[in-house]
């Protein structure tokens, strides 16, 4: 199904949560220190992760009562309760909260994409999703960060 141009640039964001997932996966394989990871870890939901759901929470997830958007609250809800558990991780436990995290936020990206996404294009009307359009209008949502260590390329 083909994406209301009005929400493409939240589904842009969604590449760069998946290539977030890859750098961890990445990172694990190489057995890249995990405190460098962390610090990504870090970056990446100050920059990327945190700024992203809010506007999904604060254009797109507004009916509550919905259980789709529920569904994807709560998973936000995880992710974020993930992230706190890799800045309290220490040494080679910290791998497998990672794969956690990158598991946690792929499966969330996918039913964003597959299933959440077609599902509010279909409910709400053109215009709230044509004044949802303006809002995302000139923001950057590309992938492209401005983070330093790239650990994932060795």
């Amino acid at each position: 199904m083909k994406r209301n141009k009005n929400i493409v640039p939240l589904s842009r964001e969604h590449h760069a949560t998946l290539l977030f997932c890859w750098k961890l996966k990445s990172g694990i394989q190489l057995g890249i220190d995990p405190e460098r990871i962390q610090r990504y870890v870090n970056y990446f939901y100050e920059h990327e992760l945190l700024p992203h759901f809010k506007k999904e929470e604060d254009l797109l997830f507004t009916d509550h009562q919905d259980e789709m958007v529920q569904k994807a609250l709560q998973d936000h809800q995880s992710i974020l309760s993930k992230v706190k558990e890799v800045k309290n991780c220490h040494g080679e436990h910290c791998y497998s909260v990672f794969e956690e995290l990158a598991a946690l936020v792929n499966d969330h990206t996918r039913y964003e994409e597959r299933t959440l996404f077609p599902y509010l294009e279909s409910k709400i009307p053109e215009e709230e999703l044509e004044r949802i359009g303006k809002i995302l209008e000139g923001e950057d949502h590309g992938a492209e960060e401005n983070y330093n260590d790239q650990f994932w390329i060795q």
